[in-house]
């Protein structure tokens, strides 16, 4: 095939990758940014790629195309430090209530200790989308450090493939057991299953972004549980 026909035979492939990516990132990023990345990435990709290697080309593109889009990432200021303010604040009030009740506290109960309501609570919850994948593992860190240099004190490594890869992935699955039924079944279904929010939300019988906020509260629940090991 020349140029123009693999753009065009994997430019789905680019956004299937860049919906798939963007279902762990922010509300705030832009899908359409990501797909411009990936774009660029599959070009390099057929400008690079070689039949004789062995490798598919669909194999070595989704390599270039993850790449670019994560360079992209990296580049962009795209997790604001009101976010990770907001997810620790919600971590502690888990903590807090966990200790106090003996059990998971619920929605309502989180957004009174925040002095919140509970509109306002899930509003928090959703901005916070995809908050997991900066702090996962970075719960000794402190707030004035970035979790970027944390993972990349060597400048070797790109921290954002780091957080997402097969053993975070592993982890986070081992940690969902002791989640609420409805926590534990988003989680099961993003992290195992590899569904999307839209798709989980169809499985649920509610909305995207009702998915979103329970992803975001289990998130904040296994982060609260770890950081006190």
């Amino acid at each position: 095939m020349n140029r123009e026909e693999y753009l065009t035979e994997f430019a789905p492939l680019v956004k299937r990758t860049a919906h798939h990516m963007m279902a762990k990132l922010p509300a705030s990023v832009q899908v359409d940014d990501l797909i411009q990345a990936g774009m660029i990435g599959l070009m390099d990709a057929i400008g690079r790629y070689q039949g004789s290697l062995g490798a598919k080309f669909e194999t070595y593109a989704v390599q270039r195309i993850r790449g670019a889009i994560l360079d992209e990432l990296r580049q962009a200021d795209w997790l604001p430090r009101s976010l990770r303010k907001n997810m620790r604040s919600i971590e502690s009030a888990v903590s807090t209530l966990e200790q106090r009740f003996g059990r998971a506290p619920n929605e309502q109960e989180l957004a009174s200790e925040m002095n919140m309501s509970l509109p306002d609570y899930q509003e928090m919850l959703q901005d916070s989308r995809g908050c997991q994948l900066i702090y996962y593992e970075d719960f000794a860190g402190q707030d004035d450090n970035s979790i970027l240099d944390y993972h990349c004190q060597d400048n070797t490594n790109n921290p954002l493939e780091l957080l997402l890869d097969e053993n975070f992935r592993t982890a986070l699955i081992k940690s969902i057991e002791g989640l609420p039924e409805r926590e534990k079944a988003v989680m099961g279904m993003h992290y195992e299953q590899d569904l999307n929010l839209r798709e989980i939300g169809e499985v649920l019988g509610v909305s995207e972004s009702r998915v979103c906020q329970l992803h975001s509260q289990a998130i904040a629940r296994l982060r609260s549980k770890v950081a006190t090991r």
